[in-house]
């Protein structure tokens, strides 16, 4: 039996909406490989071999002798920063089917988050500048500016900290939509949902009652953003599920 005219166009729309949508799910994996390597160095790493907490002029002479890994590090929080973008629109475009606005707002908040880490990390890079020995800058004594530039690094984590709540939101938000789809794993929107609330728990302790905003409350988020990026490299998703849930979301939007 031959195929109908229609039945074939519908046939070669259906490949042709599948290979976009296993594209922009590998895109993800990879960006998303990029983003853990680069932000592990740039914000764990680096920070931890050179500032010692309370230490100004011990953290001072770490980024004046080390300054080289001082500014790759900061180089690799842009490329995290790059990839954070790109992957908000990436995750808008998988998980619009599901639910366009809260696939918007999740958009929104990771924006503002990943635009609210950049103001922080202006604070981090400005260390440098207050202990790089610049002739204008005399008029302080070397206690000072090491004071300074410890001061710079704390405002840019307490900053960082704030804006991890929108990040955390978008992540709550995305961990729904995934539950939600149908064409990912539910355990990998539960673990992104988890790790959002992480976020937002760990912001609001950080600012009502600091001792106890411990590093734990962090750790679901690694897991969640490791398990997602390695299913989206392997496996992608399912397609016929995407196809579908995207048919429907058209047929409302008519």
């Amino acid at each position: 039996m031959t195929a109908t005219p229609v039945s074939s166009e519908a046939s070669r729309l259906a490949q042709a909406n599948a290979a976009p949508v296993q594209t922009y799910a590998r895109i993800a994996g990879i960006l998303g490989l990029i983003s853990l390597v680069a932000g592990g160095f740039g914000e764990a790493f680096v920070p931890s071999v050179l500032i010692v907490s309370g230490d100004a002029a011990a953290t001072a002479n770490n980024i004046v002798a080390s300054n080289a890994l001082f500014r790759v590090g900061f180089a690799s929080y842009l490329i995290e920063g790059l990839c954070d973008v790109t992957l908000t629109l990436v995750f808008y475009a998988l998980l619009r089917p599901v639910h366009g606005d809260l696939a918007l707002l999740a958009a929104f908040f990771r924006l503002v988050g990943t635009a609210g880490f950049a103001v922080a990390e202006l604070f981090y890079f400005a260390a440098s500048p207050i202990v790089g020995g610049a002739e204008y800058l005399k008029t302080f004594s070397a206690d000072q500016l090491n004071t300074l530039a410890l001061l710079s690094l704390k405002i840019s984590g307490y900053g960082s900290g704030i804006f991890m709540m929108f990040y955390g939101a978008g992540s709550v938000l995305l961990g729904y939509l995934i539950f939600r789809s149908g064409y990912l794993p539910r355990v990998l929107g539960v673990l992104l949902a988890i790790s959002g609330v992480g976020f937002v728990t760990r912001t609001f302790v950080g600012i009502l009652a600091p001792a106890y905003a411990s590093p734990i409350l962090l750790m679901p988020a690694a897991l969640a953003a490791l398990a997602l990026t390695v299913w989206l490299l392997v496996r992608g998703v399912d397609v016929p599920k995407w196809q579908e849930r995207a048919g429907v979301a058209r047929h409302r939007s008519l």
